[in-house]
């Protein structure tokens, strides 16, 4: 839950780091005035780090930062399969993890986790390409290739690297409350958010052309939750059968068309909570649950709490 206290991420540049995975949490959670982050960016020293795709890095902060953050952020490199990172980097991650600094990885990241055996006995995850690599050189890890992250409590991994955007928006949920996600997503044009649970990829050659259509609809649905949303309305904007819409919208989402909304209701309970002192058959009647006992249920359902402790822990600042 939220705190008001600042928040220090470090995001850990090994050699051949990929630049999408090392820029997504640098700027999820860039320092600004609306963010309670200060960001680190490091290496295993402070200086030149070559990168992958023919970028290199200059890291202001070496190994330090590790002892210094909240939570290190490992972003995917090449050829993690071939060997592990140096063993002071290694060692570092553990200290961190031993401490109580929260490990997430982005891709290939994972390798870099794994070789500390942190993930040992736990599940996670990586870029489909190397999930049996993965799994071959640390096979006390349980390798998940079919989502996009896990959340194993203390250590996170992610596959490719725009799911590296879904499980940095999932720890900012986690930290400041839904509010502070979905802002956020809307300043990276990003989904507000997709389950962890759902595939990496859909093995198609060629692709539907549904996806603008299915991110109109989604969008239509967002401004209507107060409103009766059913599967065949939501076809109907859509302007597919049920059936398609059904297939097609759980391999965009994750969610059924109806868990995917309920979950929508959920979440703007949540940020009514959290942004206004409406009650809560008020707030159930305005995000399309009807009455407060309905509204509970699915609030302790989906999140495993009551709105009320949810908007007094909120308060505390916890």
């Amino acid at each position: 839950m939220p705190s008001s206290r600042l928040r220090r991420i470090a995001v850990l540049v090994l050699e051949g780091a990929k630049p999408l995975d090392v820029g997504i949490p640098a700027q999820v959670f860039t320092t600004r005035e609306s963010m309670p982050y200060e960001v680190r960016v490091c290496g295993a020293a402070p200086g030149l780090v070559t990168g992958g795709d023919g970028l290199a890095y200059h890291v202001a902060h070496g190994l330090g930062a590790l002892a210094w953050a909240d939570t290190v952020f490992v972003p995917g490199y090449r050829f993690p399969d071939r060997e592990d990172p140096p063993r002071e980097v290694v060692e570092a991650l553990v200290a961190a993890h031993t401490r109580g600094a929260r490990l997430a990885a982005i891709s290939t990241g994972a390798f870099a986790l794994a070789a500390t055996g942190l993930l040992d006995g736990r599940r996670a995850t990586t870029h489909w390409h190397y999930t049996r690599a993965l799994a071959h050189k640390h096979p006390l890890v349980r390798v998940d290739e079919n989502v996009l992250f896990v959340d194993e409590g203390s250590v996170l991994t992610s596959a490719g690297a725009a799911s590296g955007i879904d499980l940095c928006l999932h720890v900012l949920r986690g930290d400041l409350g839904i509010a502070a996600s979905n802002h956020a997503a809307r300043r990276l044009v990003a989904a507000p958010y997709r389950s962890g649970g759902q595939a990496q990829y859909v093995p198609r050659s060629v692709p539907e052309p549904l996806g603008e259509r299915f991110a109109a609809t989604r969008e239509w649905a967002l401004h209507r939750l107060g409103e009766p949303l059913t599967l065949e309305a939501l076809a109907r904007h859509a302007a597919v059968s049920p059936r398609t819409f059904s297939r097609r919208f759980a391999e965009d989402t994750g969610y059924t068309p109806m868990q995917w909304v309920m979950r929508a209701r959920v979440d703007l309970a949540r940020e009514l909570l959290e942004r206004s002192k409406r009650g809560v058959e008020q707030i159930a009647n305005d995000v399309g649950l009807g009455t407060g006992a309905n509204l509970r249920l699915h609030f302790q359902r989906i999140l495993g709490t009551t709105p009320t402790e949810y908007r007094r822990t909120f308060a505390r600042g916890e």
